[in-house]
């Protein structure tokens, strides 16, 4: 059960995150996520990882995915968004959103990286990069099997 404090903590992430450059605004780049992925010893590549894109039904294909890796033993890493009641839905290990001791501890890890890469950008890193850092660092310090991720606009990111 997590405490006071560590829910108000995670409330100040999230508000954090969400004050983050906006989507609406967003210039398309792999530019940004690239940088913080190099900044963080690119955790992504830890683990296989299955990347679902397309116009409708991501989200579905990304569970049914998950789902099926998980009924055959392996340890599951799953990012969708959006999200239906808390932004820890978003992240997913072996079909349960991480806790939010876990995304505390994660967020810790990244956020002197979030700022250097703001600071070297035109843009900051928007609200969907820095959820999507998240996941890949932890899944990687999980460590899970496979990482499946809906990929954002444009299906590269």
């Amino acid at each position: 059960m997590s405490s006071a404090e560590d829910l108000s903590r995670l409330d100040a992430i999230e508000k954090a995150l969400l004050n983050r450059w906006p989507e609406t605004r967003i210039a398309p780049t792999l530019e940004r996520i690239s940088t913080l992925a190099d900044y963080l010893g690119s955790p992504q590549l830890s683990y296989p990882t299955i990347h679902i894109a397309g116009t409708n039904g991501k989200t579905t294909t990304t569970r049914l995915i998950d789902s099926l890796c998980f009924e055959l033993g392996m340890r599951t890493g799953r990012f969708t968004s959006p999200h239906l009641e808390s932004f820890l839905e978003r992240i997913t290990i072996n079909g349960q959103s991480i806790t939010p001791e876990f995304m505390i501890a994660t967020y810790n890890d990244i956020a002197p990286y979030l700022e250097l890469v703001d600071s070297k950008m035109t843009n900051k890193l928007s609200f969907f990069e820095s959820m999507c850092a998240l996941a890949f660092v932890a899944f990687a310090e999980f460590p899970v099997d496979v990482g499946i991720f809906e990929c954002g606009m444009g299906g590269e990111w």
